[in-house]
């Protein structure tokens, strides 16, 4: 029963590391163990991005078998959010993983500022080339666009730069998960943990994904239904937008802490 157990959970992951870089010249065996080698999926970290983009999916990717999750961003080293009370820390630079098995982009307003930054864009564009899946969270999502990724397909980010979307070719969509071929973007913020999910099932099977969201008890019953524009009142839809503007304007240096 254990060894089946193993089997079910383990080799949804292997079988589509094997088909999916059939043609790639990645090694499908680690030489020193003659182990499968572990999906790398890297997390591209910025200034001022929105934590919880990154760290939603990490918690649910990170558990599956087979699977090594890797911050990378310009430089190893600190990145911190817009209030500078939270950082996460990149351990290898874009040019020291360049060809990672998933991206996962991440969002917040620090995308703003990078939606002409060459550096990561041409990192997205050239590591989307040998990818498994390349997936985005919130305000990422624009990265992808930027990147030239999303082109005459559907699309999703976070709800106050949806219509941007359209700017970069992209037929915006007011779903929380979106998936084209490998392409999969999510909307605001908390919709990360569902397309880490989707992301969980695909890279491995339904029960690594289903037993990875009950390890992290991903039940949510949020106390009010609000949590979409389409379910707000114009004054908390004002309240919201307001709150972005004053955090905008913090990263911008014209508002204090």
């Amino acid at each position: 029963m254990a060894t089946m157990c193993a089997t079910q959970r383990c080799g949804g992951a292997v079988l589509i590391l094997l088909v999916m870089l059939a043609s790639s010249s990645l090694p499908t065996m680690e030489a020193s163990t003659h182990k499968p080698r572990k999906i790398v999926i890297a997390f591209p970290i910025f200034e001022n991005m929105t934590m919880l983009d990154v760290v939603g999916p990490y918690e649910i990717l990170h558990t599956l078998p087979y699977v090594e999750a890797v911050l990378v961003s310009f430089k190893r080293g600190p990145v911190t959010d817009i209030q500078r009370t939270m950082t996460l820390e990149a351990k290898a630079t874009f040019d020291e993983v360049p060809s990672p098995d998933v991206v996962v982009v991440p969002g917040g307003l620090g995308t703003y500022g990078l939606l002409n930054n060459t550096v990561i864009l041409n990192w997205i564009r050239k590591a989307h080339k040998t990818t498994i899946y390349t997936t985005s969270v919130c305000t990422g999502g624009l990265l992808m666009g930027a990147a030239g990724l999303l082109e005459g397909i559907d699309a999703t980010t976070h709800w106050g730069s949806l219509p941007m979307l359209a700017d970069y070719g992209a037929n915006p969509v007011s779903i929380r998960v979106v998936r084209h071929g490998k392409i999969i973007t999510s909307a605001g913020v908390s919709s990360g943990i569902d397309m880490a999910i989707t992301l969980a099932a695909l890279l491995s099977n339904k029960f690594d994904a289903q037993a990875a969201q009950l390890f992290n008890e991903y039940d949510p019953q949020p106390p009010f239904n609000t949590g979409t524009k389409s379910k707000a009142s114009p004054e908390l839809v004002a309240q919201a937008l307001e709150w972005a503007d004053g955090l905008y304007a913090i990263m911008n240096g014209t508002a204090s802490l």
